[in-house]
């Protein structure tokens, strides 16, 4: 097995929309905030407890409206040990527990005083790879099965209540678990669902965004432009532009 080639490492914060794709994998290690990630369809909110592994190719997506910070690890996944690698693969969202925090919070700290090259860092990746992918399996969530059925039909007229209905709970459960589960609420969270329905369409596909907003839930294409505007500051045909233009 090659030693693993650290070829960045850096501490980012991320504001307006970015859309990207490399040929490394990369480590997103949020330090501080919360930042919002589409990774090849696949959309969460990544924040101190919980990180995202990039595999190589994968068209991404982030953004956040507050202030965040994040450790980025850019890397050759040859590299790593083909079981490490394949744990990586089964979670793009893993949990961040205590021993890989105080790694990340150590290597933050280290790269920001300048104390140690990228050479002395690379030598702690693979134990933080190794404390990321060790964490015990999370119980099951009570909503994944839900939130596929949501997410498989945007443009469906979602409210709590029929949200509450097809995930077999009352309101006020509903609530509770999103809460418990994803720091958040239904409608927040389908918002942004919504939002990262668009976000992906928009970049892959050629649709007129009058349609693209009826298929995503909006009544017409300026409720889709004024939620775009509100959460994110950009307009569809902006984003379109802007992110069609830099995966190309």
């Amino acid at each position: 097995m090659p030693a693993l080639t650290l070829t960045e490492i850096d501490v980012r914060s991320y504001a307006a929309p970015f859309s990207d794709a490399h040929d490394f994998a990369q480590m997103v290690l949020p330090l501080k905030g919360k930042l919002t990630l589409d990774i090849n369809g696949a959309g969460d909110v990544v924040h101190p407890l919980r990180a995202a592994f990039i595999a190589p190719g994968l068209v991404h997506t982030q953004f956040s409206r507050e202030p965040n910070q994040s450790l980025i690890l850019d890397f050759d996944l040859a590299g790593v040990p083909q079981e490490t690698a394949g744990r990586l693969a089964e979670r793009t969202y893993a949990p961040i527990g205590a021993a890989a925090g105080k790694l990340i919070d150590f290597m933050g700290v280290m790269h920001a005083q300048g104390a140690a090259s990228a050479g002395v860092l690379a030598n702690w990746t693979p134990l933080l790879l190794e404390a990321l992918t060790c964490q015990p399996p999370r119980p099951a969530s009570r909503l994944q099965a839900v939130l596929t059925r949501f997410e498989a039909a945007p443009g469906q007229p979602w409210t709590t209540d029929s949200m509450a209905r097809l995930a077999c709970m009352s309101v006020s459960n509903l609530h509770r678990v999103f809460r418990e589960e994803l720091d958040t609420t239904p409608q927040a969270w389908l918002n942004a669902m919504r939002l990262r329905f668009v976000c992906r369409q928009l970049v892959e596909s050629s649709l007129p965004i009058a349609q693209l907003a009826t298929l995503a839930g909006y009544a017409d294409q300026s409720a889709l432009t004024h939620a775009m505007r509100r959460d994110m500051d950009i307009t569809p045909l902006a984003y379109r532009k802007q992110n069609q233009t830099k995966i190309r």
